[in-house]
């Protein structure tokens, strides 16, 4: 036997291995990952729990009450400023809900994410994890009655209320999210708060400095900007413009902006007493003894007048609990110099602290602090644009309180879409624009009679499968989960700026919109163009399964209405155009560095589909014909018009021979491997049915002796689903 000492770990030894998935020995694989995220048991709840039903048995008023409560009972573990959590809410449901950004709906409070990585790590969210344990006798005892996402952000409404602002509303109806976000792009850098402008193209010298889409924060971790300036530099008018620019992203104009900056730092204080090099890790990466808390701070006692959060020390007021125009009056009142905090951050305090000024300290009894401001806060006076607008704010305290209301509710409310996603007796009755609102639906909803009838008069109009089907897939593929935009309710297909996309004017879909809208015209039935257009490709799918020689029933539920171009937010909208999208076979030129099949992924996620659903479309939608601009890419079939599974079938067949038109490898032709003879072009979306095993595993299911069936089944539920996405009446 050898003497040599083993090197393997004694049974017990602690050892944390490092497993390797195959996105570690494949780092371009094509992932599948996000579709798989709504497991049916992934909810403690059960697959068939519904928060809307949970919620209804809720008494908002006792929530209420419970949650003013807590605003005064000061914890010993970690004590509330001035004897007031009010500030520390704010904060927290501002940074759950101020991730939203506006280009691609991710990000918000909308799912409770705060909870999970990256965000409950971020070093923007410091601490916020001692706010959510705050919460947690509540979130105890209502149970499943009230979502972490809802009251999280209810929190910081209420908090505005018990400092005496009077809020515009509050809407309920956020459920959680069990597992983290992960296919959220946050930035391209690989350690927090990196500095190099990563994320920018262009300089500040030629003003050519553009933030990289779709990110809307200036550095890795950060909710907006850094409060020390550009990359810790205290430049306040170069702050401004990440302000700016930033604060558009998220869909805030200057007003809102500004609006936003001085009602929110009209309360409390921000955190860096003591050297920043004593807290330690964040939640996610602190010990597991530390029970999920995170930022263990060893100066002095760690808690209260020795917090350490942002590194900078200081309150913007001198009332920082009350809801006043005393941030205006403090900032306009003193001439403003740069400082250093205990932590060593950038700040800025004034050169002399005026009378009636002076701070009273958060914990110690009888100390008086200067108030401060970041370099964020100095672009409200030092951007001329933004200083306008704070002055007309201090000569108008009114004006001030209710454009600070309003943008305070859009902060909380933007990732929710509709109103009628809204739950709850605070709703307001004021419908703002920025909802996507729809008119309500007036009299009688069309009968089965009548649906047949126009069903008849759709199928006999001259107007093909092909059209019907790609009419209907544009008015409703605008869709987006992630912030529950878009879709076919509002026909708003026929207004601007959807009616002039690229996409719609290739398809031809005002001329199969036109011919909806006579037939509706001509019939008795109360019924919307929007609805014509969801039936009208209800029609045109069981025209292809017929012609196929399938006997196909597609669900339709009316009750859609039109909404006009007022009602919707033209600027906005333009972010739902399909740039791309795989299902129609179309990319807009140089629009995205982004392989088309991962773009494929991401749209078939903002629809809500599953792998399977999204495949049988694809496969359904390219033998149906219903490329954009009749483009002949993928129709790998020789009769075109029927719903069939011929796509899948010639995709992975043996005897075809596959290579790439030119060295960008977008577009294919598929040759006979014995003869030679070109039989097929294609795209990548295309190809990867073939390439990517877990894509080919269903493809080949599909393309199988009887999977024809299988796949037409899952392509009508398929497209049920991207039809009815946006109707919440259906689904709560």
């Amino acid at each position: 036997m050898s003497d040599q000492k083993s090197t393997r770990p004694e049974w017990g030894a602690r050892t944390t291995p490092r497993l390797q998935g195959n996105e570690h020995w494949w780092p371009d694989q094509l992932t599948l990952n996000v579709l798989h995220q709504k497991h049916p048991d992934a909810s403690p709840f059960g697959a068939d729990f519904r928060y809307g039903e949970a919620f209804s048995q809720l008494d908002v008023n006792e929530l209420s009450a419970d949650v003013d409560a807590l605003m005064t009972d000061s914890q010993e573990w970690w004590p509330a400023d001035w004897g007031h959590y009010g500030p520390f809410f704010i904060r927290m449901s501002w940074h759950a809900a101020g991730t939203y950004r506006a280009l691609d709906g991710r990000g918000g409070g909308g799912t409770g994410a705060q909870r999970f990585a990256p965000l409950n790590s971020w070093p923007d969210n410091g601490n916020l994890d001692k706010a959510r344990r705050l919460l947690w006798p509540i979130k105890k005892k209502y149970g499943e009655k009230i979502s972490w996402a809802d009251l999280m952000v209810f929190a910081g409404n209420r908090a505005l209320e018990t400092m005496g602002f009077k809020t515009f509303g509050f809407g309920f109806g956020r459920a959680d999210i069990w597992a983290p976000e992960d296919d959220i792009y946050w930035g391209p850098e690989t350690e927090w708060l990196a500095t190099g402008d990563e994320r920018y193209t262009g300089s500040w010298e030629d003003g050519s400095r553009v933030l990289d889409n779709p990110l809307a924060a200036v550095q890795m971790g950060l909710i907006y900007v850094n409060p020390e300036g550009p990359n810790g530099v205290p430049d306040a008018a170069k702050s401004a413009q990440d302000v700016r620019e930033t604060f558009a992203r998220m869909g805030m104009n200057d007003r809102e902006t500004v609006a936003l900056t001085v009602g929110g730092h009209t309360f409390g204080k921000m955190h860096g007493n003591g050297p920043a090099d004593a807290v330690g890790e964040a939640p996610e990466g602190s010990k597991i003894n530390e029970m999920g808390i995170g930022w263990a701070n060893k100066h002095e006692t760690g808690l209260g007048e020795y917090t350490i959060t942002s590194g900078l020390e200081g309150a913007w007021t001198p009332t920082p609990t009350k809801w006043d125009n005393s941030y205006l009056e403090t900032i306009f009142a003193h001439e403003w110099e740069v400082k250093k905090s205990p932590a060593g951050a950038n700040q800025w305090e004034p050169v002399e602290v005026k009378e009636g000024f002076w701070v009273p300290d958060a914990h110690v009894p009888g100390k008086k602090n200067p108030p401060v401001m970041t370099a964020a806060d100095m672009g409200m006076i030092v951007d001329p644009t933004y200083l306008e607008i704070s002055k007309e704010y201090r000569e108008n305290p009114d004006v001030l309180a209710d454009e600070f209301a309003r943008a305070w509710y859009k902060l909380l409310h933007r990732d929710m879409g509709p109103r009628a996603r809204y739950l709850g007796p605070q709703v307001p009755n004021e419908v703002l624009v920025w909802q996507d609102p729809v008119p309500e639906h007036q009299g009688p909803l069309v009968n089965d009679q009548q649906i047949a009838t126009l069903k008849q008069q759709i199928a006999d109009s001259g107007l093909t499968a092909k059209q019907l089907v790609a009419t209907a897939w544009a008015s409703a593929c605008t869709y987006r989960q992630t912030d529950h935009r878009g879709g076919a309710n509002g026909a708003r297909i026929r207004l601007e700026p959807q009616a002039g996309w690229d996409i719609n004017v290739r398809s031809g879909v005002s001329e199969v919109i036109d011919r909806l809208e006579q037939i509706k015209n001509d019939s008795d039935a109360n019924i919307s163009l929007a609805d014509m257009i969801v039936l009208g490709g209800s029609v045109g799918v069981e025209m292809a399964a017929k012609a196929a020689g399938h006997n196909v029933t597609v669900p339709f539920t009316p009750g859609r209405t039109d909404a006009t171009q007022d009602m919707t937010e033209v600027d906005t909208h333009a972010y739902l155009e399909p740039r791309h999208d795989a299902f129609r076979n179309y990319m807009q030129a140089q629009t995205t560095s982004i392989p088309a099949e991962h773009l494929m992924i991401d749209r078939a996620f903002m629809l809500n589909l599953s792998v399977p659903q999204m495949t049988a479309l694809l496969g359904g939608m390219r033998a149906i014909g219903a490329n954009a601009g009749d483009g002949k890419e993928g129709i790998l079939t020789d009769r075109p018009g029927q719903l069939t599974n011929d796509f899948f079938v010639n995709l992975i067949d043996m005897g075809t021979v596959w290579e790439p038109i030119d060295e960008s490898e977008e577009y294919f032709e598929g040759r006979d491997r014995a003869t030679g003879e070109k039989k097929w072009t294609a795209t990548r979306v295309d190809l990867v049915y073939g390439s990517n095993s877990q894509l080919r595993a269903i493809a080949e299911e599909y393309a199988a002796n009887g999977g024809e069936e299988r796949m037409i089944d899952r392509f009508v539920k398929g497209w049920v689903k991207v039809m009815e996405n946006d109707r919440f009446d259906l689904h709560r």
